[in-house]
């Protein structure tokens, strides 16, 4: 019997999973959103792009922006009672109006 994966992306094969349509790679524009201290955006993995993927827990949830990180966006996210910080490209990230 061999032992479970513990990596990165363990335990998401449905939510790291393109409907048929949606496969390939996302819009430009999706890669070059911008977003300013203080909005809000929810966290919606692209799976067809690797690099800035927050950790697959964070998926679906919503947060604030609070800083900047290179290219990245240092997103705040209330999970509970405790107040978590992901690091996220802003092609995983969705603008949220509010």
């Amino acid at each position: 019997m061999t032992k479970m994966s513990h990596g990165s992306r363990a335990g998401s094969r449905m939510k790291l999973t393109k409907k048929l349509k949606e496969k390939g790679m996302p819009n430009v524009n999706r890669m070059l959103n911008k977003f300013e201290i203080g909005d809000l955006a929810a966290v919606k993995i692209e799976p067809s792009i690797h690099k800035g993927m927050p950790y697959h827990g964070f998926h679906g949830l919503t947060g604030r922006i609070v800083g900047k990180q290179g290219e990245c966006y240092l997103l705040s996210l209330k999970i509970g009672g405790v107040e978590k910080k992901a690091l996220s490209s802003p092609v995983h990230l969705k603008k949220i109006e509010g």
